[in-house]
């Protein structure tokens, strides 16, 4: 037909057409923040759905990528009030608070202590690949009948959605079952491997979105195929520069935190001693005032004990000079009655001021044994008192203590992706090693997603009661669907087995 534009792709020819090498483009990291913040972007612009939970875990990765280890003395309350870490679809989703939300994503920053910048950012990478969204780019398309259709192209293959909903695919064909993908003018055509597969065939609106469309699947096979293919030695040697360099890194960090884990434990040695210290100059202090407040107490209670002594030895003068005075009063001669009995009253005052000041005497003379009593228990307790000072005085002081370091734990891991559709002549040496890296991965992998999805539910289950169903969008409520089906999404489109066999397309 004239002035029609016609380009076709065969994967097995474009495998032919490739060197035998290829140029490694080594991302600094630069480009790498640059690829994350994009992602982030895209994320809080609602571009790529991100579900509630997941948000949280994203937004304790970015704290801990901008911030460092989580310190409560610097982080406090509030320190996240002008950032932007959530989509606005899922805080109006809820009934909670900034606080509230700064709340739960710091109680998941606390826990990734330890984790340098570049692994934090990977790991936001990690849980942002695992999104339905991520990575697919849509493609406005009509099949035979002209029902509206949306094409995504991504990393694992073509998806054909609905336009309404851009979370689960109808139906996907993986690159490792593509045999051939062309275009005629507005016309794309999809020839699968099997040929009991009916070939799909849509168009699309415009001639230049059919090249993007080609161009995008070209570079997407492309990578799809690098990374099933055996590592040049060139890469290898990458690789092994990459896992040292990791090694490396991580003994350092372990060196830096044996080290700060020693300081800690040397400034806390030295503030319990520096508290030992102010303890024992307190009782040395309050035993010296004891020890003054005794000797006071002493040289009071002497000085008292001596008044009281003059006191009683003048009381015992008096008497005597009393008991003259009646005797000389008694030989006086009395002439008169008059004079005799103002003399017997007389006497019978003078005997009863002597008896009162016999009692007296008495009685001062038991105080002052009392006061002498005291007095030697005042200089008991000053012995006592100095006593205590020379034990305080001389009392050793606490070692520090030696922290034992933590023994180092050899955690490098591997990445490498192989296709089980895909065969390829290799060596067994190469082929055991790979497999094993694979399996290695794999466990490794389905331990960290299970203790991902578990903080992941236990965050739904304690944000659900807030919820506000009424202001859920319909990709919430796909989303919902999908987890309440069991998580149906592109990933497990692809992963149907063959086995159950595959019926005419018919979309």
């Amino acid at each position: 037909m004239a002035g029609a534009v016609a380009s076709r792709m065969s994967f097995s020819s474009l495998k032919r057409k490739q060197p035998k090498t290829f140029t490694v483009r080594i991302v600094t990291m630069d480009a790498e923040m640059e690829f994350n913040c994009e992602v982030k972007k895209q994320i809080l612009d609602e571009k790529i759905y991100c579900p509630p939970e997941a948000s949280v875990l994203l937004a304790s990765y970015a704290v801990q990528a901008k911030y460092g280890d989580y310190d409560p003395s610097v982080h406090k309350r509030g320190f996240l009030a002008q950032e932007e870490l959530l989509p606005k679809r899922v805080i109006n989703l809820y009934q909670m608070t900034p606080e509230m939300w700064e709340e739960r994503i710091t109680a998941w920053y606390a826990e990734h202590r330890g984790r340098a910048r570049d692994e934090a950012e990977m790991e936001y990478l990690k849980i942002a690949q695992d999104l339905e969204m991520y990575g697919v780019n849509y493609f406005a398309i009509r099949n035979k009948k002209g029902t509206e259709l949306l094409l995504g192209v991504d990393a694992l293959g073509l998806h054909i959605y609905d336009p309404e909903n851009r979370l689960t695919p109808k139906i996907s064909f993986p690159w490792n079952e593509i045999r051939n993908i062309s275009y005629s003018d507005k016309e794309f055509t999809i020839k699968p491997l099997d040929k009991k597969i009916d070939v799909f065939k849509f168009n699309s609106s415009k001639l230049r979105v059919n090249k993007l469309i080609l161009q995008l699947c070209i570079g997407n096979h492309d990578l799809f195929m690098r990374r099933r293919k055996a590592d040049s030695l060139e890469v290898q040697q990458m690789k092994a520069q990459a896992r040292e360099e990791k090694a490396r890194k991580q003994m350092e960090r372990q060196r830096l935190a044996r080290e700060k884990q020693m300081r800690e434990e040397a400034e806390r040695t030295r503030d319990e001693l520096e508290r030992r210290l102010l303890q024992m100059k307190e009782e040395a202090t309050m035993a010296n005032e004891a020890l003054m407040r005794s000797e006071e107490t002493a040289d009071l209670l002497a000085e008292k004990a001596q008044i009281t002594e003059e006191e009683a030895k003048l009381l015992a003068q008096k008497a005597a000079e009393a008991e003259q005075e009646m005797q000389r009063i008694k030989a006086t001669a009395i002439r008169t009655e008059e004079e005799k009995r103002l003399m017997e009253q007389k006497v019978l005052e003078a005997e009863v001021l002597a008896l009162k000041m016999a009692e007296e005497s008495e009685r001062r003379a038991k105080e002052a044994d009392q006061l002498k009593q005291d007095l030697q228990e005042a200089r008991e307790a000053e012995r006592r008192a100095k006593q205590k000072l020379l034990e305080i005085a001389t009392k050793p002081t606490y070692p520090p203590m030696n922290p034992i370091p933590a023994p180092l734990p050899p955690d490098i891991p591997s990445f490498n992706l192989i296709g089980d559709s895909l065969s390829f002549d290799f060596k067994d040496t190469d082929m055991k090693r790979l497999s094993m890296e694979i399996e290695k991965e794999k466990v490794e992998y389905m331990e960290k997603s299970k203790h991902l999805q578990e903080q992941l539910n236990e965050l739904k289950t304690e944000i659900e009661a807030l919820k506000l169903k009424e202001r859920e969008t319909a990709l919430d409520i796909l989303h919902n669907e999908n987890s309440d089906r069991g998580g149906s999404s592109k990933h497990n489109t692809i992963k149907k087995p063959q086995a159950q066999g595959r019926r005419p397309i018919c979309i």
